[in-house]
């Protein structure tokens, strides 16, 4: 990624960041044998042999050939061509065995560092090549695949996907907040959105000023007690807290707790990976869709935060009127900032990253899980497609909600505070949780 001056990376940094981003795909599907990796598991998810291809395409798209000339997303080969060939259809593919797509994988790469070697990445010129923006999407693509990747092996569970965990998260602390655990933001004109061109995608620009009325915050995600007293007190058995469409989804995917839930003499269960435990009541809930996310904040007396007001939370010094790139200030994340970076294959217990928190004292905005919102995916004012609109303008409209911050399957190059993610509010196999707000 460019440094925090928007400079363009060096042909080393380049070289290094792409050799990090290839090491930790290959460590995510080293220990899964060949037929689970051409196996789709689950209509939700590619076989991870697409992803793996996808990867290689998407690079020799951009790195080589954009390089050499002009192109277009769509063409990208039909094969791995997201739109050509959803998600529900790709396990019908004749794909390539492992052994050809790895080979596809680093022939590319071949080229590619090539290319970097002799040219480096130019400071001018094209936009696509300014800042070195072309290499950080493509960065930020494999890194994105990786967590979908770990969604997909999340799914396979005959055998557990056994997760190479190299790190353990700390033991939790407490989170100042108000009685009800909330902060307040004190409203006022902020910045929302970003105007960099050398990292953030399209959606994220431009930045733009919101009006915000004063509002309280969760100053914590969710957690998996507090979503257990929301089971406990029938919350699944409600209709009055859900919406039409959340009641009617409730119902036809028989909905009772979060995915990966499970009831064991009395107590709660989950499995992440190939483990099995007993729900944490220290973590942030996860894998729950936005239907439920609504439903627990109705049932709260509350209600799911605008994005703006999540990104206000999460970047906005109110005390300064600044902004800043993540919740604790413009530094990258590290291990010591934020629960991130995959290896440690499950969310940290609340107040575990004390440094992860924003000038308000909302803790934990970045890392963990994702945190749905209430807005749909949107353009911002003054938003122009760069460089293709099957990233962002395609998706745009009412069937998409917004989701911030992160997992802890989420690579640091590929979050920030105005990162945006989205997806349906049906999906839950997703690393997703919530927090709630109030009016103030």
């Amino acid at each position: 990624m460019p440094d925090s001056n928007g400079t363009a990376p060096s042909a080393r940094d380049l070289a290094d960041q792409l050799l990090d981003a290839r090491t930790r795909t290959l460590l995510l599907v080293s220990s899964v044998p060949e037929d689970e990796l051409m196996a789709q598991h689950n209509k939700l998810m590619s076989p991870i042999v697409w992803d793996l291809g996808h990867i290689a395409h998407f690079e020799e798209l951009w790195l080589v050939r954009n390089l050499e000339g002009p192109v277009e997303f769509g063409e990208m080969p039909g094969m791995f061509n997201p739109f050509e060939n959803p998600r529900s259809v790709r396990g019908q593919l004749a794909l390539p065995r492992l052994d050809r797509s790895l080979d596809v994988m680093a022939q590319t790469r071949r080229r590619v560092l090539e290319h970097v070697v002799t040219s480096g990445a130019p400071d001018e010129g094209d936009p696509l090549l300014r800042g070195g923006y072309v290499y950080n999407m493509v960065l930020q693509h494999e890194y994105q695949h990786n967590e979908t990747i770990l969604q997909a092996l999340q799914l396979k569970d005959d055998p557990a996907y056994r997760a190479p965990r190299a790190i353990a998260t700390p033991p939790g602390r407490p989170v100042p907040a108000d009685a009800d655990g909330m902060v307040r933001f004190p409203g006022g004109r902020v910045e929302m959105g970003t105007h960099d061109r050398t990292a953030a995608y399209d959606n994220e620009r431009p930045a733009h000023a919101v009006e915000l009325a004063p509002f309280r915050i969760g100053a914590w995600a969710v957690t998996n007690g507090e979503y257990a007293r929301f089971i406990d007190d029938g919350g699944y058995d409600r209709p009055e807290l859900w919406s039409e469409a959340g009641w009617a989804h409730r119902q036809e995917a028989g909905l009772v707790a979060p995915q990966f839930w499970h009831r064991h003499e009395g107590r709660w269960m989950t499995r992440s990976m190939d483990r099995l435990l007993a729900v944490d009541p220290e973590r942030p809930v996860c894998h729950v869709c936005w239907h439920e996310a609504e439903a627990y904040a109705r049932w709260a007396g509350a209600r799911l935060p605008t994005e703006a007001e999540w990104e206000a939370a999460a970047s906005w010094d109110p005390a300064t009127g600044q902004k800043r790139l993540y919740p604790w200030g413009d530094e990258a994340p590290s291990p010591l900032e934020a629960n991130l970076d995959q290896l440690a294959f499950e969310a940290a217990q609340t107040g575990a990253y004390p440094r992860n928190v924003s000038p308000i004292g909302c803790y934990g905005m970045i890392g963990d899980v994702w945190e749905w919102t209430s807005s749909d995916f949107a353009p911002y004012p003054g938003y122009e497609t760069f460089p293709y609109p099957e990233y962002s303008e395609v998706f745009f409209g009412p069937d998409y909600k917004v989701l911030r911050g992160g997992s802890w399957a989420t690579r640091p190059g590929a979050i920030r505070n105005t990162f945006r993610n989205w997806d349906y509010p049906i999906r839950r196999q997703i690393f997703s949780g919530f927090r709630i707000a109030r009016d103030d």
